[in-house]
């Protein structure tokens, strides 16, 4: 049995008439009465009655009409979902956040965009530190992660997005808590509050140059369990600390924000994609960044 015997059968089931639907299919009448009984003998039951001017279904007929009607509307289901999911417009996406780049708007409306493109494509996320992220991305884990860089990920692709300013973040009574910007300089014999090195070393690294090259050591008291809670640390009074711009967006009781006078501590939030993935979903989504920081450029 094939397809097109069935659609020539609805047709004939729908005009009640071999040349009406012969005109409709775009056919001759005599090869679609001959499909017809050649279906008919497959089945091994008659489908129609005929009459000289007309034909009427049988019970079977009827019955088989709504089979086929059926098969064909899956068919076309069937055929309509393999194209979307080529197209990668199904699916699911499995993305991966460093604590600290949720709070950059950019990120959010990286992915508001997406779905607005794909709305029917699942977004799961996950949230870690960026060293354990490119771990997971590497053995398929996730499909992509949001990190920061410096970040040593090698076996990965890198795509640069948005580069942020490192600000202090102060307890409230600081004795620089009314300045605007301040140098980093004169945080000097303030105790400071780090997340671990081990979960971004290079990050952690970072920030210690650039204490360094402002002319001191700093001095690390305590540390925090991500780069996101040192601010709640910080408005608990337990010291300073730098964080990437976008975390000022936290508004924790206790602590006061500030620009850094000649700021050379930078970090770049960066997609981190295995090479040569042949997801055309992730694919979908790389474009959709890429997009999104054209217009921002723009």
């Amino acid at each position: 049995m094939e397809f097109r015997q069935l659609r020539y059968f609805l047709a004939v089931a729908e005009h009640l008439h071999f040349t009406a639907a012969a005109e409709m299919l775009g056919i001759a009448q005599p090869p679609l009465s001959q499909q017809i009984i050649k279906l008919e003998k497959e089945i091994g039951t008659r489908l129609f009655i005929r009459y000289a001017r007309r034909v009427e279904l049988t019970e079977a007929g009827e019955i088989f009409r709504e089979s086929a009607r059926r098969i064909l509307d899956d068919a076309s289901d069937a055929l309509e979902k393999v194209k979307r999911a080529a197209r990668g417009e199904v699916g699911h996406i499995r993305i991966g956040f460093a604590g600290s780049v949720v709070f950059n708007p950019w990120v959010a409306n990286t992915l508001r965009c997406f779905r607005n493109a794909y709305p029917d494509v699942l977004i799961k996320t996950e949230e870690s530190n960026s060293a354990l992220l490119v771990e997971k991305v590497g053995n398929s884990q996730v499909d992509c992660a949001f990190v920061r860089l410096p970040l040593n990920c090698s076996n990965l692709v890198t795509l640069p997005l948005v580069e942020e300013e490192f600000i202090a973040v102060l307890p409230s009574g600081h004795r620089l808590g009314k300045e605007s910007a301040i140098d980093l300089a004169e945080l000097s014999s303030d105790s400071f509050i780090l997340f671990p090195r081990t979960i971004g070393p290079d990050l952690y690294d970072l920030i210690i140059s650039g204490c360094r090259l402002a002319g001191f050591a700093p001095k690390v008291e305590i540390e925090s369990p991500q780069l996101s809670s040192t601010v709640n640390m910080v408005a608990a009074g337990f010291g300073v600390t730098l964080v990437p711009a976008c975390m000022q967006s936290i508004h924790a009781n206790g602590n006061t924000y500030h620009r850094m006078k000649e700021n050379d501590l930078i970090t770049t939030i960066a997609l981190a994609v295995r090479p040569r993935d042949k997801s055309v979903t992730i694919r979908n989504f790389v474009e959709t960044l890429r997009h999104v920081s054209k217009a921002s450029v723009d």
